[in-house]
């Protein structure tokens, strides 16, 4: 079975976010065994630019131990891909056997470009900024919708 592992900074506060992951990570048990690695968000006390790339770094140093089998960052810079796309992707990385796919989100100040470089791939939900724990929400429901596309339901309109 397929592997997907979402890698996060920081923890999701909010109930009803953690509540949306949580049903999409049940709903994707069927197709794929998902886990969710939360690494240490960072804090700032200053917000010095010194500061923020330092975090960076140190949250970026945190996701590099996650990092296993295909690596797709979320990022501002990112390719843009619909749905239909996604699951085209994810359906070839299956079928390539390569067995892992890790996704990133990072924290508020981003992801560290060591991090980026490693990545095999970097995609983008828009050219709108997000908050990262409804980057994640969104994320789960895409990875969802996407083997939904390819399986051939109707939950895709």
């Amino acid at each position: 079975m397929l592997k997907i592992k979402v890698v996060c900074v920081g923890k999701i506060k909010e109930k009803y976010f953690r509540d949306a992951v949580d049903e999409y990570k049940k709903r994707l048990s069927r197709f794929a065994e998902v886990t969710e690695r939360e690494v240490n968000e960072e804090n700032i006390s200053s917000g010095g630019d010194a500061e923020t790339e330092k975090i960076i770094a140190l949250e970026g140093a945190n996701i590099e131990k996650e990092l296993k089998g295909y690596v797709i960052c979320l990022a501002i810079e990112g390719k843009k891909l619909s749905s239909e796309k996604l699951a085209e992707k994810l359906s070839s990385l299956k079928d390539c056997g390569d067995g892992e796919i890790c996704f990133v989100i990072g924290g508020s100040y981003g992801i560290s470009d060591k991090v980026k470089k490693r990545a095999d791939e970097l995609i983008s939900f828009s050219d709108m900024t997000f908050p990262h724990t409804l980057a994640r929400v969104m994320l789960f429901e895409q990875i969802y919708r996407a083997f939904m596309i390819s399986s051939g339901s109707k939950y895709h309109k």
